[in-house]
């Protein structure tokens, strides 16, 4: 999404108030788990919903 609107982290951080290592983090897709109203605010500031943001991928291809 970042992409889509042409913004940078710290543009993000200014608008949204997350932290620098939040936004990274989720940027670089390396994070295990994400605070719910991280979600939210960044739902907020993009116009979207969660499913905008996330995606499944299953670990373990025997499961179907």
């Amino acid at each position: 999404m970042m992409g889509e609107h042409k913004e940078k982290v710290a543009d993000l951080q200014r608008s949204t108030g997350l932290a620098r290592n939040t936004i990274t983090g989720l940027y670089q897709e390396d994070v295990a788990r994400i605070d719910l109203s991280t979600l939210d605010t960044l739902c907020k500031h993009y116009g979207c919903k969660v499913s905008d943001l996330l995606e499944f991928q299953n670990d373990n291809p025997s499961m179907s």
